[in-house]
């Protein structure tokens, strides 16, 4: 039975997002232990380059991130093939889940682990977060700005219609 309640549907869809990022955080912790960013993984690894300066905040490339991100994405997309069709709003709102997931993922990741925690979450103990502004680092400001656009865009009712686009 789908609720029909907007708002709610809304928050239990963050809610459940938030849910899967602890399971994933957890999972995570359990692969990398302390080092963090895939560091000690037998996975291959490209350091620098100027487009992984401007897409990937300064940090390496892995073989762990090259499948991980893809498959998440996969994951979050899987019910539009239940959908009678595709439409902005979905994608948007998928979209939006999938940047709160990596967010709040990687945030507990840190709160979770019992090799930072709270304590050791600043420049200062995670040098793969290269720009931080304020008490977080610089791209969870950027994917928050983000996913509040991304899901006002998903629930718009009036003004500008995005479904015409499909």
């Amino acid at each position: 039975m789908p609720i029909e309640n907007r708002p709610l549907r809304l928050w239990l869809t963050l809610a459940w997002v938030v849910l899967l990022s602890f399971f994933f955080a957890q999972t995570e912790i359990q692969i990398e232990g302390a080092a963090g960013w895939a560091a000690n993984l037998p996975t291959w690894r490209i350091e620098h380059h100027w487009l992984l300066d401007i897409f990937w905040g300064g940090r390496a490339m892995t073989g762990y991130h090259a499948w991980i991100f893809p498959c998440i994405a996969l994951f979050f997309h899987f019910p539009l093939f239940f959908l009678p069709r595709w439409s902005w709003r979905v994608e948007f709102r998928i979209l939006a889940c999938i940047m709160l997931f990596w967010t709040v993922e990687d945030f507990l990741w840190f709160v979770l682990n019992p090799s930072y925690g709270l304590a050791h979450f600043s420049a200062a103990y995670i040098p793969w977060h290269k720009h931080w502004l304020w008490f977080a680092p610089t791209d969870y400001w950027i994917a928050l700005f983000a996913i509040c656009l991304l899901l006002w865009f998903s629930d718009r009712k009036t003004g500008w219609n995005l479904d015409r686009f499909h």
